[in-house]
């Protein structure tokens, strides 16, 4: 029986269990895969974060780089081992959670090969748990290269001939800038209409600019934090205005539907792709979390990550308080939050 088990050993929590650590409280960490920053090191080769190392520290400990630098994921993993390492974070590995339920005032825990128990529970997933694809993908010709953005790696998993990129996010944008630089004919589906801004600004970075103006801190249950929460997000650091005039880019809308070798989009059809890089997202999944209440976009019912179960927490959901609640230097708020009330309660 543990005081608090945290489901999840990303930033998230880790950072928990920080002040966790700091209490001398009676914790661990269960996670599903099989190191810490595994999610990172899943992901593709040239994948920069967006913010610049100052913006990245969890609480206790410095992202450990200069100033200014934005660190790949290889780094990322390594400071989050690190992190372990220096305040001693007890994790088992290997333990995918698939039913968690309230029994007698205690959490009982079940993952494929061990049962554990609770008095609290702190999940602390992450935002992204099920890829997200188009149903139409059913439809299309197995000759034709299907990666999610999830298994994307690098443009060597490509085979010949023109590559469909999908997605209008982040990683959509990274992944069809990195795409478009193998001089290939590249088809773009999605909104054309992004913002895209800049990461530095004036000779300041754009997070200190964040900073400065308070808007890293606004939170959800203000009007421009409602506001803020409920739009579209910008694509930091990628122009992709500038991408889509290449010769080899070639925007066809969104795609509507497919059939063997034909994709349908609004503007066209293609019969010549043969590669598709599916950068379309993920859905959330907590439906192993017996009697909670979700809202309308899947993710639980929760005021600054206190659920309406009692002992029932949850870390790094996107806007859980903040813009930054889903981020590496942003989850420590709201972990300090959580902290916090459990002293007060």
């Amino acid at each position: 029986m543990k005081d608090y088990i945290i489901i999840g050993a990303g930033q998230s929590g880790l950072a928990i269990a920080y002040y966790l650590y700091q209490k001398k409280a009676n914790y661990l960490i269960v996670d599903a895969n099989s190191e810490t920053g595994a999610p990172w090191l899943k992901r593709w080769d040239s994948l920069k974060l967006f913010t610049p190392s100052e913006f990245n520290n969890l609480p206790g400990m410095d992202f450990p780089h200069e100033k200014g630098h934005y660190a790949d994921k290889y780094e990322v993993a390594k400071y989050l081992k690190s992190y372990v390492s220096k305040f001693k974070i007890p994790i088992e590995f290997n333990h995918k959670i698939k039913a968690l339920k309230k029994e007698n005032g205690v959490f009982k825990l079940e993952s494929d090969r061990k049962k554990f128990e609770a008095k609290n529970v702190i999940i602390a997933t992450g935002p992204f748990h099920k890829p997200f694809t188009p149903s139409c993908h059913t439809k299309i010709s197995k000759e034709i290269i299907q990666i999610h953005s999830e298994y994307y790696k690098s443009p060597d998993q490509l085979q010949k001939g023109p590559i469909l990129a999908v997605g209008a996010g982040d990683s959509g944008v990274q992944i069809l800038n990195e795409i478009s630089k193998t001089g290939k004919l590249v088809y773009f589906s999605g909104n054309t209409n992004i913002t895209s801004i800049p990461q530095e600004i004036l000779g300041k970075t754009l997070w200190w600019w964040f900073r400065k103006t308070g808007f890293l801190t606004v939170h959800k249950y203000s009007w421009i934090g409602h506001k803020l929460s409920k739009g579209g997000q910008p694509v930091i650091g990628t122009n992709a205005k500038e991408i889509f005039k290449k010769k080899n880019v070639t925007c066809v809308g969104r795609t509507v539907d497919a059939s063997d070798q034909t994709i349908i989009f609004e503007k066209q059809k293609n019969t010549d792709i043969k590669n598709i890089v599916w950068a379309t997202g993920f859905k959330p999944n907590f439906n192993w979390i017996e009697g909670v209440e979700l809202d309308e976009s899947h993710y639980p019912k929760n005021y600054r990550g206190v659920s309406a179960i009692e002992g029932l927490y949850f870390l790094g959901l996107p806007w859980l308080y903040t813009r930054g609640s889903a981020t590496l230097g942003g989850v420590k708020r709201d972990a300090k939050y959580l902290s916090n009330y459990f002293s007060k309660n």
